[in-house]
């Protein structure tokens, strides 16, 4: 729970991140922090800082959003103190690499529970808010996938499935909530986040696996945010029921790698 009083009325839009006091979350937040907005993250447990950018700080609301009287909480605490919503990121989510016979069923359901049906939950949770938002312009909610939604994904085949139907989710609410509420997607590919530096062995190993991405490198997680900002902005007000592409370029065939190798490394 927030313990600072709320900001008096004044105009400014209001965003709510799930899961935004770390990684890509925390980016996504800086971002709209230097848009001038009024930035809520809501998690389990509080940052180790607070979620700082352009002299602004961003608010914490402490939830596990697994439970529905906390997703309801959530969303009367925001009514009370800010009476709108204009933006919601659900970017809470998340799994570790298990593959799909080193769990029981429980776990590989848990996953699914946090990456699928929580943006659910708290999207529905959301929509008066977002729906009586001030203004002509159409709220806006953006959904976190992952291309590992797009393609095979052993080792988070849950996971996966559950970004898979995500994407399939924002765009039938894209169609059900219009025109009132936008619902677009943004499909990541790698982020180059503090957890990510710890699971592929620091900075070599970070920079080595940025080599097999065509841009070169992974995403920073502000650079996220950047398009996070876009779509919910007035510039995308065409833009619903769309996936943006956030991969640098995506993963090169392996097939191409293993036809250099066969002719000694030329193209």
């Amino acid at each position: 729970m927030s313990g600072t009083p709320g900001p008096e009325p004044d105009g400014r839009r209001v965003v709510l991140v799930t899961g935004g006091t770390r990684g890509v979350g925390a980016g996504i937040a800086r971002a709209f922090l230097r848009t001038g907005a009024h930035v809520v993250v809501c998690a389990r447990r509080p940052p180790g800082e607070p979620v700082t950018a352009a002299g602004r700080t961003a608010r914490f609301h402490g939830a596990d959003l697994r439970e529905p009287a906390a997703v309801e909480e959530v969303f009367a605490w925001l009514a009370a103190e800010y009476g709108r919503l204009d933006v919601l990121v659900n970017n809470a989510g998340g799994t570790p690499h298990r593959p799909l016979d080193a769990a029981d069923a429980t776990r590989h359901v848990r996953v699914l529970e946090l990456n699928l049906l929580v943006p659910l939950a708290v999207s529905l949770a959301a929509r008066p808010l977002l729906r009586a938002r001030p203004g002509p312009a159409a709220a806006a909610i953006v959904m976190i996938g992952s291309v590992s939604g797009t393609r095979p994904s052993p080792g988070t085949a849950a996971y996966g499935a559950a970004k898979a139907g995500l994407a399939n989710l924002a765009r039938t609410m894209a169609v059900e909530w219009a025109p009132d509420i936008r619902v677009n997607t943004l499909v990541l590919g790698m982020v180059g986040t503090p957890a990510a530096r710890a699971h592929y062995g620091g900075e070599a190993g970070l920079a080595a696996v940025g080599r097999t991405v065509p841009a070169g490198r992974l995403a920073e997680p502000d650079e996220i945010g950047e398009a996070a900002v876009f779509l919910a902005s007035d510039r995308a007000a065409y833009i619903t029921g769309a996936a943006l592409l956030v991969h640098g370029g995506g993963e090169a065939p392996a097939f191409l790698a293993a036809a250099q190798a066969a002719q000694g490394g030329t193209a």
